[in-house]
């Protein structure tokens, strides 16, 4: 799903016009990232936490040439999913689990041969 995607979603459930919910969605995300740029954490209570963390230096390979490079420490911005979220997609993959697993019935009509008297 795209900003566009849920900017649609959001003002047709309001009835507000799209220019003015893509607004308010970008300034939504907006306060998000100064948050986190500021205090390294922020906690939306029933969604998630967002996190920035440092990522150590490391040694890795190039996958294309087998040698070795140094990678950088960076920061990195982490989510950790809260208990309501994590509970309702759980809800929805046991959903799907089940319907996936529920034997297939067909709705066609079944064909059977009948012998010609003759």
């Amino acid at each position: 799903m795209t900003k566009k995607e849920i900017v649609k979603q959001i003002a047709d459930r309001l009835g507000q016009p799209q220019l003015k919910t893509k607004e308010i969605v970008q300034l939504t995300f907006d306060a998000i990232i100064d948050t986190l740029l500021e205090t390294k954490r922020i906690e939306l209570r029933n969604f998630g936490v967002f996190e920035v963390k440092e990522r150590r230096a490391r040694r890795a390979r190039n996958p294309r040439t087998g040698q070795q490079v140094d990678v950088p420490p960076k920061l990195v911005v982490t989510f950790k999913p809260g208990k309501e979220m994590e509970e309702r997609v759980q809800r929805i993959a046991n959903q799907k689990l089940a319907q996936q697993q529920a034997p297939q019935v067909s709705h066609q009509p079944q064909i059977t041969k009948q012998a010609s008297i003759g």
